[in-house]
């Protein structure tokens, strides 16, 4: 990882720490989820949103203000309002994306969940999301939740990513072994 990748890191996962622990000790964990989803939803469909915590252009009044309208568009509680808020007056929105994944492992640990991360090269039915997510729950002991994507460059299979473990299933992967074993060969 490299060194500012790791000092953002490092900065939301204080941050994450902080508001999961305020969210714990009120019981507002449901509400933390709720918060976490609607940013996620910002952060992925919005290149305003994403300009607005990345960009050193926006000062931090332009900065807090619009995030204060943006939490009560949202209907975020007042403790990730209060966050967001803190986070603009110190400059550290643009580490708002780690935030949101810390917080979203820390509620699965508290939960005894796993993520895992699922690439297949046609969306999955929700039939085959149940039947993969019964196999990885018998295989980690814990109840898993699916993240799936899709890369049709994979011609087929899956690739599954559950914490540092990937198992890799795709026809893609397979060639490539082939071509590997073939240049060996000749």
């Amino acid at each position: 990882m490299s060194e500012p990748a790791s000092i953002s890191t490092g900065i939301a996962a204080r941050y994450a720490t902080a508001v999961f622990e305020l969210a714990k000790e009120s019981d507002n964990l449901a509400d933390l989820e709720g918060d976490i989803a609607a940013l996620e939803d910002a952060l992925a469909e919005s290149a305003d949103f994403n300009s607005l915590i990345s960009s050193p252009l926006h000062s931090r009044d332009v900065q807090a203000k619009a995030m204060s309208a943006i939490a009560d568009k949202m209907g975020l509680s007042q403790t990730m309002a209060s966050t967001l808020a803190l986070m603009a007056a110190k400059r550290r929105l643009f580490v708002l994306p780690q935030l949101v994944r810390a917080l979203r492992a820390a509620i699965a640990k508290d939960k005894g969940e796993v993520t895992a991360d699922v690439v297949s090269a046609k969306p999955l039915t929700k039939t085959q999301e149940s039947k993969l997510a019964k196999s990885l729950k018998s295989s980690f002991g814990k109840d898993v939740i699916i993240n799936s994507t899709v890369d049709e460059s994979l011609i087929g299979g899956l690739v599954v990513k559950v914490g540092s473990k990937m198992i890799d299933t795709s026809i893609r992967s397979r060639l490539n072994s082939l071509q590997n074993a073939m240049k060996e060969v000749g």
